[in-house]
């Protein structure tokens, strides 16, 4: 037996805690930031800095959000609970580093017009996988599959489908950090009171959304870790 398959799960295990722990902490850090992003206190320069770090802190919970779809299915297998290895697997970690190469380009190219469009594709992406990873997770829990869903394994089906619920929330998070690119041009041209109260109103709405965010990512780590069901 080789490293790899002596080691296999733990390994995955562990870097979905790291995927985790990213998630989790690059969301309340990108939460904090906001407070100066809006800050109309402050010098524009100086927001324009606050902005800059919530980007670089958001990359890697986009990160570590995206890793967790193929971690979680190739933990699945070796579980037995998802029935889809060999290609399905490797097709999965293709996916994952295409769709992940996408996003560190966008976020990359964050302050031009190519950014922007590279943003919406990204979440073009979303609309696909979300719809996907919701219906194949209440379908396993009804009893129709894929996934199996006995008593004991139907963990794993929950775990997924509040996470596609999640990547809901996220999205929506994507659209007001793209807005913030958009904004900040405006001001950047000077005072502006309706994009200043734009910026507030969709700031508002971002941090009553992170209160849901937060909850649900606890949830799903304790899906995982507890596995109560």
């Amino acid at each position: 037996m080789s490293f790899f398959e002596m080691y296999e799960l733990p390994i995955l295990r562990w870097v979905h805690i790291v995927a985790m722990v990213y998630w989790l902490g690059g969301e309340w850090g990108v939460f904090q930031t906001s407070f100066h992003v809006v800050n109309r206190k402050l010098a524009m320069e100086e927001r324009k800095r606050h902005m800059e770090t919530a980007y670089r802190i958001d990359i890697l919970a986009r990160t570590g959000i995206i890793i967790l779809l193929p971690l979680g299915m190739h933990m699945g297998n070796i579980w037995g609970i998802q029935p889809f290895g060999g290609s399905f697997l490797v097709s999965m970690w293709v996916f994952y580093f295409a769709w992940l190469g996408l996003c560190w380009a966008a976020y990359y190219h964050r302050e031009t017009d190519l950014g922007l469009r590279l943003t919406k594709a990204d979440e073009l992406i979303r609309y696909f996988v979300i719809p996907a990873v919701f219906v194949a997770a209440v379908a396993s829990l009804l009893g129709y599959g894929p996934f199996s869903a006995e008593m004991g394994q139907k963990w794993f089906s929950i775990k997924l489908m509040i996470f596609s619920m999640l990547l809901v929330i996220g999205l929506l998070l994507r659209y007001i950090m793209r807005e913030w690119t958009t904004m900040f041009r405006i001001l950047a041209q000077g005072k502006n009171e309706e994009v200043e109260n734009k910026l507030d109103t969709s700031i508002r709405f971002g941090r009553r959304l992170a209160y849901i965010y937060w909850i649900g990512i606890l949830t799903v780590a304790f899906f995982g870790a507890v596995k109560p069901m």
